[in-house]
């Protein structure tokens, strides 16, 4: 297939314009990469070959594509050099001025029909265009790093973006063999925007004391299948990338509570407690390994006693054959008796709620979340209450750890961990699509591809249950008297009436 643009230039030589560069030499274009530093135009051009090279060792790229690779990709001593370009594409520093000012003179360098197109991550095309004589011809080109293997590239329509300049973008996004996703001009585009449930509402369980990052992580990761939990993220990512980023979409969106940020991440960044990359995070690295406490040991518990489940629990029959297989001795009576441990399952609610309203002894109340079916997790989590006996809490985790699945005890919350971090996630997600940014369709892909997700958020919300996520969103906000919580209007409507998350409105 033909290039849409033959001759492309760069400008930044850092690890996000490399990448650019690399993709697109080897997709057949003339790349003229440039940056103030020379040097690093030089240092980028030696690092891509020795990279060609190496794929050539391992039979991924043969000889003649290498060659052609090295012969395509030209350094620009300055910005004339990309006078020829039909496409340049900004990868330079996260600044507005440097930016607006960079376009400033391609403007006047490049032909009027070439494209400008701008990496950034978190500021508005809009503005960046806005001195332009040509602002049209402007348009966000959102790569993620390492680029060759980050497959989604956001095409961004600022407000003045002429609809042909996205199209061809688009075009050529997937003749680099990416996957391109069409995005509004707003704040953190789709998924920047997307991914501030899950490491805000996580900072926020931790800030609350319920459990400590690595069981925050083992929940997250055991029970709904992400690859890291988030604070293994944050630190892979670094305290200096992720925080600024939290504080840009918030702000931008005039302090929205959906987007809160916390003040671990402002602390830790202060104190350059950045991640894997100063040694110490979340958690501290020998070696770069991750140095985690071993998980608490099973209780031993020689006597358990009787269990009654809660005549409102969620998933309750599933709850009463899972107690069956465990071998408990289940009681069916309409109350407990007084030597009964009492097993509630709310969604979005605090076990302490549920004890009051049921008049249920909060000495023997024990919470286990059953958001998701029991049998699709790795994980199993509890939850006591201010007042729950120790000997009740070490029988519940010494009987749900009979068949050897791992058990997590927490301290009280409002919808346990992993409901309050999907709630979060889908909710976010679905006044994304309230808001227009994108496609349903487009913000799954994004996200999974983007964020690595095991489930694109509307599908975690369409598997999950909306009428599950709203009662959880809904018990929430009555718990913590919070509007982070308030359900989205897309997302309240289609669980009123049953329709997909995914469906979009004729």
């Amino acid at each position: 297939m033909e290039t849409r643009y033959n001759t492309i230039g760069i400008a930044g030589a850092g690890a996000m314009g490399r990448g650019i560069a690399q993709i697109a030499a080897q997709a057949g274009s003339i790349v003229r990469l440039y940056d103030t530093q020379a040097e690093a135009v030089a240092r980028a051009i030696r690092e891509l070959g020795a990279q060609w090279d190496r794929l050539q060792e391992k039979g991924r790229m043969d000889a003649s594509a290498v060659q052609a690779a090295k012969q395509r990709l030209l350094p620009a001593a300055s910005l004339q050099d990309l006078a020829d370009c039909q496409l340049v594409v900004e990868a330079v520093i996260e600044r507005l001025d440097v930016k607006r000012a960079l376009f400033g003179e391609l403007e006047g360098i490049v032909a009027p029909d070439a494209v400008l197109a701008t990496n950034t991550s978190s500021l508005s095309v809009t503005a960046i265009a806005a001195a332009l004589k040509r602002p049209q011809r402007v348009a966000g080109y959102h790569f993620f790093n390492p680029v060759p293997l980050m497959k989604v590239v956001e095409v961004i329509a600022g407000l003045k973006t002429d609809p042909t300049v996205c199209e061809a973008l688009t075009a050529y996004a997937r003749q680099l063999g990416h996957t391109p996703v069409q995005a509004q001009d707003t704040p953190g585009f789709i998924v920047n925007h997307a991914g501030r449930g899950y490491n805000t509402e996580a900072l926020r369980i931790a800030s609350e004391g319920i459990a400590d990052f690595a069981t925050i992580d083992r929940i997250l990761r055991d029970q709904v299948g992400f690859r890291l939990g988030p604070f293994e993220l944050m630190d892979l990512t670094g305290l200096d990338v992720s925080h600024p980023v939290m504080e840009s979409v918030y702000h931008q969106y005039y302090d929205e509570p959906r987007y809160r940020p916390s003040a671990i991440t402002a602390q830790r960044l202060a104190g350059n407690v950045l991640g894997r990359k100063t040694g110490e995070g979340f958690y501290r690295y020998v070696e770069g390994k991750a140095q985690v406490a071993p998980e608490p040991a099973v209780p031993a518990v020689t006597d358990l006693p009787p269990v009654w489940v809660s005549t409102r629990a969620a998933r309750r029959a599933e709850l009463f054959q899972l107690l069956k297989e465990l071998g408990a001795t289940v009681e069916t009576g309409q109350s407990a008796s007084p030597q009964a441990l009492t097993l509630v399952a709310p969604l979005g609610f605090d076990m302490t709620t549920v004890a009051v309203v049921e008049r249920l002894d909060p000495a023997r109340t024990i919470g286990i979340d059953l958001l998701i079916d029991d049998a699709a997790t790795k994980r199993r989590v509890l939850a006591t209450n201010p007042a729950t006996r120790a000997d009740m809490r070490d029988a519940a985790h010494a009987l749900f750890a009979r068949d050897g699945k791992p058990v997590s005890v927490i301290r009280d919350s409002g919808g346990f961990v992993t409901q309050r971090v999907v709630a979060t996630i889908v909710n976010i997600a679905a006044d994304m699509c309230q808001q227009r940014i994108c496609s349903p369709g487009d913000l799954e892909t994004a996200v999974t591809l983007g964020l690595g997700y095991p489930l694109g958020p509307l599908a975690m919300g369409n598997k999950w249950g909306p009428t599950n996520v709203l009662e959880v969103l809904f018990n929430m906000q009555t718990v913590y008297g919070d509007p982070r919580y308030r359900p989205s209007p897309w997302l309240r409507r289609r669980g009123a009436i049953g329709l997909s998350l995914l469906q979009e409105e004729a």
